[in-house]
């Protein structure tokens, strides 16, 4: 890569939209990519994933994760594919997610294109998958372990840190000092009302912040989500239905957990029996258990949440659950619906209107959450439209994302103002809201990106 007078930054993802943050930071012949993740949602956002990337893997220095995200983190097998033969720098809690979502997601991926060339309804004749599991597990060797609150070296000359996110388990923010310029990369921001994961950190000095914005145009809703999530099972139940639960396999499963292990022990919900369908979401649990110094639980509390559900981990016994007429609750992956066991179980339950189909956050546009949240009478699931008669509920108080005031209240605890802030992460809405808070409020220079622009960061 050709030498420049300062650092630059490129918006390569998660500008102008939620999904597929990758940002490039160049300077002195070296490049660093901050994330890299998969687009997700609209068609048009989901075709990115296989356009070339405007760099060359095998020039690139390393890769810093932020989190283990699919959005975040998912297209490394790509990179690692395709020559990158650097380091992915990750929290520990991360590195081990990682060792599971990704071979995942090159599963899902093969097998969606398997499922589109038996029954016929691929565009494209043979459907082929964007990687493989293969190719996320050899990529898994290019993955480095870095602590919280110390400095590591990501290439010559460019310094990293990691402070913690308080969005998911392992989740981090990440400033960097390249070419004289400290860069800091907001990651996803949680908030301080998760009782599972810790709240984030202040933000450390920096010139530059690179902030997220998902939650930049609406505050959080102040419902109870105990009593939420009570009366949503104390509803279906009551029914005769099964409540479906599209999960986050990571952190909201957990989260999820906690509540309703909590709401049985106290008996403000009827006996039921829960489900957790995802061999994700299971491994995912277990590396819960086994990262005690990211989460707030003590080891007995996260013995008793993660021993709630029953795992069902064969196809078979996900199947049998279809055939079962009996009340219970399934937690089946994706979040968004857009993929996973949970699209079988809506072909089954969204029909009947005894059933619940219970959303727990943020579903972005284009996605099958999304459509059914805002009153879809159908979705198309494997080629076919699936008629949508059960209830359909969202739980966005579950949200592991700070809303707009609680991300200018992270931003207002910074040691001094950045001489530029990049709001990213978000829909237009969302980031343009967040950007005139920001400048309103804090009095920051604030812009929101384009897809693909670069900016100048010049020195110090």
């Amino acid at each position: 890569m050709s030498r420049t007078a300062g650092p630059t930054l490129s918006f390569l993802g998660a500008a102008g939209t939620v999904t597929g943050s990758k940002f490039l930071l160049r300077a002195d012949g070296r490049s660093v990519l901050v994330d890299c993740g998969l687009f997700q949602g609209y068609k048009q956002l989901r075709q990115r994933n296989r356009q070339p990337l405007p760099f060359t893997p095998a020039d690139l220095d390393a890769v810093i994760l932020t989190h283990a995200h699919i959005d975040h983190s998912g297209h490394v097998p790509v990179l690692v594919r395709d020559g990158f033969t650097g380091p992915v720098f990750a929290t520990a809690a991360t590195r081990a997610l990682c060792r599971h979502l990704l071979p995942d997601s090159g599963f899902i991926q093969e097998k969606d294109a398997e499922f589109a060339n038996r029954y016929g309804f691929a565009r494209h004749r043979p459907a082929k998958p964007l990687y493989t599991r293969a190719d996320a597990e050899y990529s898994l060797d290019r993955f480095r372990d870095a602590p919280f609150e110390h400095d590591f070296e990501a290439t010559d000359g460019v310094t990293a840190r990691f402070s913690r996110a308080g969005h998911i388990l392992g989740a981090a923010s990440v400033r960097l000092e390249i070419g004289g310029v400290r860069v800091l990369f907001s990651g996803d921001l949680g908030h301080d009302g998760n009782p599972t994961v810790p709240p984030p950190d202040p933000p450390p000095d920096c010139d530059v912040l690179v902030v997220e914005s998902t939650y930049g145009n609406r505050k959080r809703n102040d419902e109870d989500p105990e009593d939420e999530l009570a009366g949503v099972v104390r509803d279906t139940v009551g029914r005769g239905g099964t409540l479906i639960v599209p999960a986050f396999a990571v952190g909201r499963t957990q989260l999820l957990l906690y509540y309703l292990e909590k709401l049985a022990r106290e008996q403000r919900i009827p006996p039921v029996p829960v489900f957790l369908d995802s061999p994700l979401a299971i491994n995912a649990t277990e590396v819960f258990l086994d990262h005690a110094d990211d989460h707030r639980l003590t080891p007995a509390q996260a013995r008793a949440v993660c021993g709630l559900p029953r795992f069902v981990r064969e196809v078979e016994a996900s199947k049998a659950l279809d055939a079962d007429p009996m009340p219970k609750i399934i937690i089946a992956g994706s979040g968004m619906a857009t993929g996973g066991r949970v699209l079988h179980h809506l072909k089954t339950y969204a029909p009947d209107r005894r059933n619940t189909v219970l959303f727990t956050g943020y579903q972005a546009g284009g996605t099958r959450g999304a459509k059914m949240l805002a009153g879809a009478e159908s979705v198309k699931i494997h080629g076919e439209y699936w008629p949508v008669r059960a209830r359909v509920r969202n739980l966005d108080m579950l949200s592991a994302h700070a809303d707009r005031d609680e991300l200018l209240g992270w931003m207002s605890a910074a040691v001094r103002p950045p001489k530029q802030v990049y709001v990213v992460h978000g829909e237009a809405d969302a980031a343009d809201a967040l950007r005139h808070a920001i400048e309103e409020r804090l009095g920051w220079p604030a812009r929101v990106p384009e897809h693909g622009e670069q900016v100048d960061l010049g020195r110090r």
